[in-house]
């Protein structure tokens, strides 16, 4: 853990980040190593049996997951009835501008699962995270289905260069 970090890009695009250790001496740390480090502490924060609390949390979490995918992936974060992750699934696989969604295969791996309650995300490969009328719809087909086996959708949210929640546009 460290104490405090600075970043400094110079002019030629290198990019640097010296962390100071407990002993106050700074490291050097490589972009790579800073977002693999990165990486690994979102990922620790999403294992199974932690509860989801902050949104912000889990678009970041999202963000780093699906926004370099060269084509679209639709997935699905299943919680249980405390909101606590049971585990993490990419649902269907598409291409660089669409993927298929099926409502039945989604609502059997809910049941696989014994999920309570899902959090559904895709990213749109092209950077442009505005939801589609598409979207609004498989949304809209995804909470009907998931309703009538009792698991609740929280949240359906779109990585690109930003990250959109309906939850938070009142789309859900």
């Amino acid at each position: 853990a460290t104490e405090e970090s600075t970043m400094t890009i110079s002019a030629n695009t290198t990019q640097t980040l010296y962390v100071r250790d407990p002993n106050g001496a700074y490291q050097e740390l490589s972009f790579d190593e800073v977002i693999d480090a990165a990486t690994l502490m979102l990922n620790t924060k999403f294992k199974r049996g932690i509860a989801i609390n902050h949104a912000g949390d889990v678009k970041q979490h999202l963000k780093v997951k699906l926004a370099p995918l060269e084509h679209e992936v639709f997935y699905a974060l299943w919680l249980d009835n405390q909101n606590r992750i049971i585990t993490e699934d990419v649902l269907f696989r598409g291409t660089i501008n669409s993927a298929s969604v099926f409502p039945r295969e989604v609502v059997k791996t809910a049941l696989r699962h014994n999920a309570a309650g899902v959090i559904l995300a895709h990213n749109h490969p092209s950077g442009i995270a505005e939801p589609s009328n598409s979207d609004e719809y498989i949304t809209k087909r995804l909470i009907d289905a998931l309703y009538l086996v009792e698991v609740k959708v929280l949240d359906h949210i779109i990585v690109g260069e930003e990250v959109v929640s309906f939850a938070q546009r009142g789309l859900i």
